[in-house]
C-alpha cells in the first residue's frame, strides 16, 4: 500500500477526539491490508488513479478568505453549514437550526452525542467497504451528524458546503457526513463541494451515509463544482427502511480525477428511490460514475436517470447496476443513460447493468451515445437562430429535463442559471469552436 497519506493519517489520530480512536483505528487496518486497484480491477478499468502520485499534507486549519478566493457560497433558503479544508467555518455558518433537526459535529460531540453517532456511523456503508471507504474511516477527524427527528417537517433545505482552498502544496481533506431521517420525517440536504479558483492540490475523500427509517422522504442533492485540478473520490450510500423514499440528484464538472460511487438500499418493503444525475467534463478531464441499486425485499420501485456531455478530449465511465435480490418480488427499476459527444476526441465508457434472481420484476435499461443532431441544427438555423446559439440550445436541453427533476426551486433556479453560464462560454460543451 503507498503511504501518500501518512501525514493525514497521523494528524487525524492526533486531533480525532478519544470517542473515535477506536474507529481510526479499525479504518487504518483495512487501508493498510488493502491494494490499490489498477485497470485490471474491473471496477476501476477505465479509471487510473495515476493523478494521485502526490505526497498529501494535512489539510490547514481552514482560514482562507472565500471571496477574493472567487469562492461563491449561494443562498438557498435554509440553514448552511460551512467547511474550509475540511476545518469548520463558523464566520460562514448560520448559528439558528430549524426545529426539528441536530446538528452534531464529530469533534465537539459530547458523551450522549458520541454514543449516538457511533449508534449509525457505517450503517449505510457496512463493513465490506472499498479502499477509499477504509481510508476515510482511518482519516476522520471531524465529520457532520444530521439527525432529522422523527415526524419533523423540515420545509428549507439544510445546506452543507465544503470548500478546498490553496494551501501551496498537496494536501487531503477526508470529510463525513451522516443523514439520519428519523420515521415519517422530510427533509433536503445539499452538499456543495466547491473551491478556491486557481490551481488547485486538493484530494477530497467523501464519503455520505443516508439513513431513511419508516416513512421518511429525503431530497439529497450531491454537486461537485471543484476546479479542474481538484481530485475527489467519493460515495454516497443510502439504506432506505419501509416505505421511504429518497431523491437524490447529482451533477460533476469535470477535473483531472473525478470518481463518484452512489449506492442505494432498499431494505424495506414499499421503499422508492429516484438518482438522477448529471455529469460534464471537457478539456482533459475524467469523471467516472458507479451506481448500483440494491433490491433485496418486495414491493420496491426505483428510477434512475443520468446525462453527460463529453467535450474536447475528455473521458466519462458510467456504470450503472440494478441488482434485483431472490427475495424482491414485485419490483419495478428502471435505469437510462444517455451521453452527447461534442467532439471526435471525447470519449465515454457506459455499461448499464441488471442482475436479476426474482421472478415477478418489471425491469428496464438502455445507454446511448450520439452528437448533436445536424437536422435539429439545421431546422434551428433556417429559423434565423445562429449556430452557436442552437448548439447551446440543443445541449442544455439535454440535460435540463435532468435539471428539472430537482425539486427545490432555489436551487434549481441556480443550477439553470449556473449551467445556462457555463454553456454560453464554454464551447466545449456544446460542439463548437473557441
Amino acid at each position: 500500500m503507498p503511504d501518500f497519506m501518512a501525514r493525514p493519517l497521523d494528524s487525524a489520530k492526533a486531533s480525532a477526539p478519544p470517542w473515535m480512536q477506536d474507529y481510526l483505528r479499525a479504518g487504518r487496518g483495512r487501508w493498510q491490508t488493502s491494494s490499490m486497484p489498477t485497470r485490471k480491477t474491473e471496477q476501476w478499468k477505465y479509471t487510473g488513479l495515476q493523478a494521485l502520485q502526490s505526497t498529501y499534507a494535512p489539510a490547514d486549519d481552514g482560514v482562507v478568505q472565500l471571496a477574493e478566493a472567487g469562492v461563491e457560497l449561494p443562498r438557498f433558503g435554509g440553514f448552511r453549514l460551512v467547511f474550509v479544508n475540511g476545518h469548520f467555518a463558523a464566520e460562514h455558518s448560520d448559528k439558528d437550526l430549524p426545529e426539528g433537526v441536530r446538528i452534531v459535529r464529530f469533534a465537539e460531540a459530547d458523551n450522549t452525542q458520541a454514543e449516538r453517532i457511533r449508534q449509525y456511523l457505517g450503517r449505510a456503508v457496512g463493513r465490506d467497504q472499498v479502499l477509499f471507504t477504509a481510508l476515510n474511516d482511518a482519516s476522520l477527524a471531524e465529520g457532520v451528524f444530521l439527525d432529522i427527528q422523527a415526524g419533523a417537517h423540515i420545509e428549507q433545505p439544510l445546506h452543507v458546503v465544503w470548500v478546498s482552498g490553496n494551501q501551496g502544496e498537496a494536501f487531503s481533506v477526508n470529510q463525513r457526513l451522516l443523514v439520519l431521517c428519523g420515521e415519517n420525517s422530510r427533509a433536503s440536504v445539499i452538499e456543495n463541494f466547491c473551491g478556491a479558483r486557481g490551481e488547485q492540490q486538493s484530494f477530497t475523500n467523501g464519503v455520505t451515509e443516508l439513513l431513511l427509517e419508516a416513512g421518511a422522504t429525503l431530497n439529497h442533492y450531491r454537486l461537485h463544482l471543484e476546479e479542474g485540478r481538484a481530485l475527489h473520490i467519493g460515495r454516497a450510500h443510502a439504506r432506505l427502511a419501509t416505505q421511504a423514499t429518497l431523491n437524490s440528484f447529482h451533477l460533476a464538472l469535470g477535473s483531472a480525477l473525478k470518481r463518484v460511487d452512489l449506492v442505494v438500499d432498499h431494505c424495506g418493503r414499499g421503499a422508492h428511490s429516484e438518482v438522477n444525475g448529471v455529469y460534464l467534463p471537457r478539456g482533459k478531464e475524467h469523471v467516472d460514475y458507479h451506481t448500483c441499486i440494491e433490491h433485496r425485499v418486495p414491493d420496491c420501485t426505483s428510477n434512475e436517470i443520468f446525462r453527460g456531455i463529453i467535450g474536447d478530449e475528455a473521458t466519462a465511465v458510467f456504470n450503472g447496476r440494478i441488482h434485483i435480490h431472490r427475495d424482491a418480488q414485485k419490483t419495478r427499476a428502471q435505469l437510462s443513460n444517455r451521453n452527447l459527444l461534442t467532439s471526435v476526441n471525447a470519449e465515454v465508457n457506459t455499461k448499464p447493468e441488471l442482475e436479476i434472481y426474482a421472478d415477478d420484476v418489471q425491469c428496464a435499461h438502455g445507454a446511448t451515445v450520439a452528437q448533436l443532431d445536424e437536422m435539429s441544427l439545421h431546422y434551428l438555423r433556417s429559423r434565423g437562430v445562429s449556430r452557436a446559439d442552437a448548439q447551446v440550445m440543443l445541449s442544455f436541453g439535454f440535460i435540463n429535463e435532468v435539471i428539472d427533476t430537482v425539486r427545490c426551486d432555489a436551487l434549481r433556479d441556480y443550477l439553470q442559471a449556473f449551467l445556462t453560464r457555463r454553456f454560453a462560454r464554454d464551447p466545449a460543451l456544446t460542439g463548437g469552436v473557441s
